[in-house]
Order: C-alpha cells, then structure tokens, then sequence
C-alpha cells in the first residue's frame, strides 16, 4: 500500500493500524534549528484524545508522543524526525464477528476488493485512529509556524452537527474552547449536547458534522499557479482525513449562488497594504494567498459504526445483518476539529516553505 505521505517540503508519512503496538508519523523536510520537545507536540494530541467526554469514543489512550529522532538539546536538527505513538487500549474482540463481514459506509469491502487482506480490527489504516499521527506531526509544523511566520494563527470549531446549525450572530471565538463540540456559540452547543445524548442512548444511531478550520496572518503570495495552489492542497489535505466527503473554500458551494457584483471581494488600499471589503474568497486568490483569512470547511459524515442493524454480505457473497459493537463516536465531527487544525498548519508550513525555495520571500509592491 503506497501514498502514505503527503506535502511537498514538509513531508509527513504516517504508519501504524488501529490495533497495532503503535502508530506515529515520519517529519521530514522540517527546518532545522526549530525548539522542539514532546510536550509541545503533546498539547495538541491531547486536544484530540478520545474519552475524554461522553460525546466521543470510550477508547482510552493516552496518546503519549515519543520522539525517536531528529531532535538535539530539544532543537530540531533539519533530518527525519521520528514520531511515535504507543496503544495501550485496544479491544480487537470486539471486531471478531465482522471477520467475514462488510459493514456498511466502511471501507471494508474496498480494502478486500483492491488487496484481498484487510485488518478488521478496528479498520486497521481506514480507522480515525490515524489522524493521531497527524496531530502529532502538525506539533512540528506549528513549532516551526512559530519560529518564521509567528504571526499564523490557526482555530477550527464546529459549526453544524446534522441539519443544525449555529447561529453567526452568536459567534464567540472564546466560546470555542468552553464546550464538548468547539462550537462558538454556545446556544448552540447545549442544544446539540441534548441530541447527541439523546441519538447516542436512545436511538442507537449517529451524525454528522461540518468543521469550519481558519488560519488567520497568513502573508500574502503562498501558493502557485497552475498545479501548485494553496487551495488545491488544502482541498486535498482536508478530503484524505477519514470520513470527510466534502471540502469548501470561503463561499464554496454557495459561491453559485451569488452574483459576480455580491462574491468580487472589493479592494481599498489602507495604510499597511491592501485590504479587503469581505472575504467570499476565503483568503485565497487564483490559488495564492491573498493576507486575509484562509477559510476551509469540510462535511464528515456519520460514523458507520453502529448498534441499528443494516444489511450486508459476507466474503462468501451471503446476505447478513450487521450490529457493529465496540466503542465509537456518535459524531466523529467533534475530534475531526483538531485534525483538521493540524491538516491547516501542514499545508500552511509546507507552502511558506516552498515560496521561500521559489521567491525566497520576494513581493511585488503596492503602493
């Protein structure tokens, strides 16, 4: 199985399965001399990190990062810097009965149709569980972020779970992190608590999600034309996290919707540069950053995983139905929140790096 990594200067490759001894991730490409220890890579699984409420997995992993290589006196030394993560908490018994079974909206049966092996346990490589690694890695990335571009900040929060929605009135950035759901109107987050509760315990069922991720201070000029833009990466990078099925930038899909006199964003000079009326372009022009936010959202669907029967078949071709057991998150969303933070910083880093290469950090000047 190829296409384990992604990036073009900054280079991540994850390995490890669901059940395995261990996952983790290969960093290369990161810049030497960049302060780094595995509390600073920890703060950011931690944020992640299932049972830590009743609104996710049960799992219990500590997710404690080691950093195998690449490091020196806690400073990066500019070689591959190894990350691993251990599993303590595995319950493969639990996935014996679906040995010879497909389960709906898994990968099963693609993994069984293009390899002819799978690990049922847990989904091995197609299971959320994967997006640790690249929790860990974004640590480097925004370890590095913070060394040559300390003005990038990045937040992701939820702003839909099933058909609702928040209410943008509301939005309070404070609010984000004062909830289970990193919702920033918190109106909205009691009432999703009650349904949540209510699908998970009653109805045996599960819900989707829409993640909003910003990264505010990114400095005009990162991203390339034709093949090499900001937005085609992210776009990327969003898509390939586990249960994601669709990604937007800035007005997305409702950008068809508008009038090309509604959606050109205006441009006036101010005293530090250009600026902009609004933001329907999401920050990002003709792929090349524009110094306003980046603005990326990504719809994860359902998690597959749950007590409702649903029909299947087995390897054999016979028909069955399928209970899946285990411990799973009645909305995936939620821990979708910081993988889809650590997915932001990757590509930002990895495209602050590459216009360095390129412009060595040049501007045509305005004004």
């Amino acid at each position: 199985m190829s296409f384990n990594t992604f990036g073009h200067m900054f280079r991540v490759t994850t390995w490890g399965e669901s059940h395995g001894p261990a996952l983790g991730a290969t960093v290369d490409g990161c810049p030497a001399g960049v302060p780094l220890t595995a509390p600073m890579i920890q703060q950011w699984l931690d944020k992640r990190r299932p049972g830590q409420n009743k609104m996710t997995t049960q799992r219990q992993e500590p997710d404690a990062v080691e950093i195998l290589s690449g490091v020196f006196e806690d400073t990066t030394t500019g070689t591959p810097i190894q990350l691993m993560i251990r599993n303590t908490d595995q319950r493969s018994k639990d996935y014996g009965d679906i040995a010879e079974t497909f389960r709906p909206g898994h990968a099963d049966i693609t993994y069984w149709q293009k390899y002819g092996i799978r690990d049922y346990r847990g989904g091995g490589r197609s299971s959320a569980r994967e997006t640790a690694a690249r929790v860990a890695a974004s640590g480097v990335a925004r370890e590095a972020l913070r060394m040559l571009a300390p003005q990038v900040q990045i937040k992701g929060y939820m702003v839909q779970m099933g058909a609702k929605t928040i209410d943008r009135s509301r939005f309070d950035w404070s609010a984000i992190d004062r909830n289970d759901f990193w919702c920033p109107d918190e109106t909205a987050a009691a009432d999703w608590a009650d349904y949540l509760d209510w699908l998970r315990k009653d109805d045996h069922n599960s819900v989707g999600a829409v993640i909003e991720v910003v990264a505010r201070g990114v400095p005009a000029g990162l991203g390339a034309p034709i093949y090499g833009k900001l937005d085609t990466d992210l776009a990327a990078a969003m898509m390939s996290i586990n249960a994601v099925k669709g990604v937007e930038i800035g007005e997305g899909m409702n950008a068809a919707t508008l009038t090309g006199r509604d959606n050109a964003d205006e441009i006036f000079m101010g005293q530090g540069g250009p600026e902009y009326a609004s933001n329907h372009a999401g920050g990002i022009l003709g792929g090349i950053s524009t110094g306003q936010d980046v603005v990326v959202r990504f719809a994860v669907k359902p998690t597959s995983s749950i007590l409702s029967p649903r029909r299947s078949i087995r390897k054999d071709g016979s028909e069955t139905e399928v209970i899946t057991k285990g411990r799973h998150d009645p909305c995936v969303g939620i821990r979708a929140v910081p993988v889809g933070e650590a997915m932001m910083a990757c590509v930002i880093l990895d495209h602050l790096l590459l216009d360095r290469g390129q412009t060595g950090g040049q501007r045509g000047q305005i004004g």
